[in-house]
């Protein structure tokens, strides 16, 4: 792992690799929403014309499309905005995807702040809240190009519906070399005794700065990188907890319902002191998705900043 200056949008692993396999696999199908911009799926659509779907801006159509194809034995990739497949096309993801258990896989673009300036009603700061609820769903925040690329490939035969959310801008690495990503586990980036950071898709490389510099200033932190929220790996929560004592959560969604209450929830049992770095309840501030997380406090100066007040 590393904080280099190599960057890549996860949008754009994401689809790079889906067009590599699906050109060795005709099964492979990419449905989308006049998002193939958006979505990077130009070269997609170009090479493979055959395996597009184009529904126009119809996301409830293309979830069922999706369902249809995915029923029909093909693998399924319906790609669009995130703000839009989980909220627009709810109903059709709750029905037609996760309770008729069609193996689908939604691309989520430009989730959590990812639109900035556009505001609240393209932002996507509830679906984590929303999906977790549906049996069957998976969901997924990968933290960098290289987490995203090894999903895809883990989810081209997956048999299950997941939700796949990423950001829209480049970021840095996490992983310069092999990912060890495997689903329903979290992946230990540093280890610490005072406290546990855990965090989840673009938060992740901030939490890893912020465990970097306060080992600097003698507080020994433990960083994880739970990018499989559903399923999730409460074993490595509840053993962070017994052995560092304290938890801070660090996520692009709303403090309700997100990472931080699946942390707290996990620890109902044997709780230790937990605090959730999120979206307050309101609509968040305008600006770019860099701004917006300085003003939360969810990049590494507000990660390092929680944290010292945390272990006072």
């Amino acid at each position: 792992m590393n904080s280099t200056t190599m960057e890549k949008a996860c949008r754009k692993a994401f689809t790079d690799t889906l067009l590599e396999l699906a050109k060795k696999d005709k099964d492979i199908i990419a449905v989308t929403t006049d998002a193939r911009g958006s979505v990077t799926l130009t070269d997609f659509a170009n090479e493979l014309p055959a395996q597009l779907v184009e529904c126009g801006i119809a996301e409830q159509d293309a979830v069922g499309i999706s369902a249809g194809l995915a029923h029909s034995g093909k693998k399924v990739f319906c790609c669009g905005p995130a703000c839009f497949y989980v909220a627009r096309s709810l109903e059709q993801v709750k029905v037609d995807l996760a309770y008729s258990h069609n193996p689908v896989t939604i691309l989520g673009v430009s989730g959590g702040v990812a639109y900035g300036a556009l505001g609240a009603t393209h932002h996507s700061l509830h679906d984590i809240a929303v999906l977790r609820c549906f049996p069957g769903m998976n969901i997924f925040l990968p933290c960098d190009a290289k987490q995203t690329e090894v999903l895809v490939k883990t989810l081209v035969d997956f048999d299950e519906p997941a939700y796949v959310r990423v950001g829209r801008a480049e970021v840095p690495e996490v992983y310069d070399g092999d990912c060890p990503f495997e689903i329903g586990k979290a992946i230990t980036l540093l280890e610490g005794n005072d406290l546990t950071i855990i965090a989840a898709g673009e938060t992740v490389w901030h939490a890893l700065q912020a465990g970097k510099r306060l080992k600097e200033e003698g507080i020994s932190a433990r960083v994880l990188d739970c990018s499989s929220i559903k399923p999730f790996d409460t074993e490595a929560v509840r053993k962070a907890a017994c052995e560092t004592g304290r938890i801070i959560t660090v996520e692009e969604h709303s403090q309700f319902g997100g990472l931080g209450g699946i942390v707290t929830e996990t620890l109902s049992e044997s709780p230790v002191p937990v605090r959730i770095l999120g979206i307050p309840d309101e609509n968040a501030v305008h600006g770019t998705n860099k701004e917006i997380f300085h003003h939360y406090g969810l990049d590494a100066d507000g990660i390092v900043k929680a944290a010292k007040e945390f272990v006072k």
